[in-house]
């Protein structure tokens, strides 16, 4: 029986070639996990504490099956805003003008967020199996969290119409992040073996805001929140989607991040990633999320020794989906990526 140890994610994390080549996953949807487990338990997430525990049994049960030294658990501060609906403009932003932001709760941000996730941080903390953490933490970063306040038009607008608001938006937004943050160290950092946020900056052909915006109004932000994360002897994983070449040497030399997850290949194959900030932070990631929908397993299995052939010996590796897997990857071919790194780890019978 596979025997985890998260010892493997945090060498990966820092940096360092890890005895055992980890596997990671930003997020794998549970319907995804019923499937292979053959165990209906994604309706039980949001019952009483009795199905709540059956919930993160079986999660827990499933990343432990798949071979995962880390399980990835994070809840999301934009749980406080609207749930992501600004983010993804399903809804209008909350703080488009001064008097918007004034009327926001802001001082209660950590009580609400923890009376909302402490069941959940803890039911997953009690269901670990032995040798194995969690890999997460508070999600949501900067510029997630205040495209769900103000959605990303109002955002930009805000910019032109209201520079003084627009940086004050940032700076609270941070202030309630680290608080947030905080607390979570002190209650559950044992449970974490690295911490992460998940906040997309890119689009394909550049960054969402200009680099000179993000270097003024979000690095100080997250510099804060890693700074904390690194106080408590815990490395730091960025999770950000899109082409921001343009502002990583401002995540590596000032924000200080030890590793970086996410990667298209339409606009940088996971083997340039390493290329370029091998030596000096670890990799997570490899497999675009295109082939593992659109490719057989078999196709799927070969592309993944190929990567792994191609990063071995650069640093700290860990291999993943490019992103996440949802619900529409074939489940055959996340079986073969996994089974493709299982093998390459001498494991038998995967």
């Amino acid at each position: 029986m596979f025997e985890p140890d998260y010892h493997h994610a945090i060498e990966a994390a820092y940096n360092r070639p890890a005895a055992r080549l980890p596997l990671y996953e930003h997020g794998i949807d549970p319907r995804v996990m019923e499937k292979i487990l053959g165990v209906k338990f994604y309706h039980l997430w949001p019952g009483p504490t009795a199905e709540k525990r059956e919930y993160h049994r079986q999660f827990n049960r499933f990343h432990l099956e798949m071979g995962y030294d880390v399980l990835p658990f994070e809840r999301g501060l934009c749980s406080l805003v609207q749930g992501g609906h600004g983010l993804t403009g399903a809804k209008p932003g909350i703080v488009r003008n001064r008097e918007e932001f004034e009327r926001y709760p802001w001082d209660m941000g950590v009580e609400r967020y923890f009376a909302q996730w402490d069941a959940d941080f803890s039911l997953m903390a009690e269901e670990l199996s032995p040798g194995m953490k969690a890999i997460g933490g508070v999600g949501n970063g900067i510029f997630e969290m205040a495209q769900d306040f103000a959605g990303y038009e109002g955002l930009c607008l805000m910019r032109v119409d209201d520079p003084e608001l627009y940086a004050r938006l940032f700076r609270t937004i941070g202030d309630m992040s680290v608080a947030v943050w905080k607390r979570f160290l002190e209650r559950y950092g044992g449970d974490f073996a690295v911490c992460r946020f998940g906040d997309d900056l890119g689009y394909k052909a550049s960054t969402m805001l200009t680099p000179a915006d993000i270097r003024e109004h979000v690095v100080p932000q997250y510099k804060r929140i890693v700074d904390l994360v690194h106080a408590h002897g815990k490395p730091f994983l960025l999770h950000s989607c899109g082409n921001i070449f343009a502002v990583m040497e401002d995540m590596i030399a000032t924000v200080g991040i030890d590793a970086k997850h996410s990667n298209e290949d339409e606009i940088a194959p996971f083997s340039e990633w390493v290329d370029r900030y091998g030596d000096r932070i670890g990799n997570f990631g490899g497999i675009d999320m295109d082939k593992l929908c659109r490719l057989s397993p078999d196709e799927v299995e070969r592309s993944v020794r190929e990567i792994i052939e191609r990063v071995e010996g650069h640093g700290g590796i860990a291999i993943s989906s490019g992103n996440s897997i949802p619900d529409y990857v074939p489940v055959e071919n996340y079986l073969a990526m996994v089974r493709a790194v299982r093998r390459h780890r001498g494991e038998k019978g995967v």
